[in-house]
């Protein structure tokens, strides 16, 4: 006997449209929450490192100093502050262990060849001149351009650099004046760019500093966070 074998396709279900945006909209929500949480849990974590280093920052570029404190401008003066200020800018006074004023450590920021280069500088007003220099932010290509806080020569460039008339930079192995840097070979543009930063933090801040001898006094404070700290509480 012949027999005629039938066969059925079943079509696979196929969720709608609709289904398919739910679904994606809920992942992405959860995923969302998930890096919010995230973030809000290691937050106080990143703002605590960022001022340790800062804290090490300001007593590296400013040999000497045992105290440091907030300044912020304000009506035209600088005074120190504790507290957080909206869109503030601050510099930082430096003082010797006897409370004795010794030099401001100065932010700066600017385009590097990759990206926004942040940096800290040691500026002694009655010397004028810059005492010391690090990196706080950097991307620049690694092997050439990080060589501006990896190369001690560089580094070195800034340990006693006449700000006048500016600051230049001059192809390594031909520095011969006292506001001269030699440039890194192969990374001139970083090299550059680290010189026009404090150049230009410079003309923004050097004609808003007090009159030698009637800058900010060194204030202790119990809150060391935002305010005055010794070199101690810098690890």
């Amino acid at each position: 006997m012949n027999s005629s074998l039938k066969t059925s396709t079943v079509k696979p279900y196929e969720p709608s449209a609709l289904r398919l945006v739910l679904s994606l909209t809920v992942a992405g929500l959860i995923s969302g929450l998930a890096i919010v949480g995230i973030y809000e849990i290691t937050l106080p974590t990143i703002t605590a490192n960022k001022a340790r280093e800062l804290r090490e920052a300001v007593f590296k570029v400013l040999p000497g100093v045992s105290y440091m404190q907030k300044l912020i401008l304000k009506e035209g003066s600088l005074i120190p502050t504790t507290q957080k200020e909206p869109d503030e800018q601050p510099i930082y006074g430096g003082y010797s262990s006897n409370g004795a004023f010794v030099g401001y450590a100065i932010p700066g920021e600017g385009p590097g060849w990759q990206d926004t280069i942040k940096l800290l500088y040691g500026y002694l007003p009655e010397k004028r001149l810059v005492v010391g220099m690090e990196v706080l932010e950097s991307r620049e290509t690694p092997g050439l351009g990080d060589k501006i806080y990896k190369d001690a020569n560089f580094v070195a460039n800034f340990d006693n650099l006449s700000i006048d008339p500016e600051i230049v930079v001059v192809k390594k192995g031909k520095k011969s004046a006292p506001n001269e840097v030699d440039a890194i070979t192969g990374a001139t543009i970083s090299s550059k760019a680290v010189v026009k930063i404090i150049n230009m933090s410079n003309q923004t801040w050097l004609t808003n500093l007090p009159e030698l001898g009637t800058e900010p006094a060194y204030v202790p404070t119990t809150a060391p966070s935002e305010g005055p700290e010794s070199r101690s509480d810098a690890g």
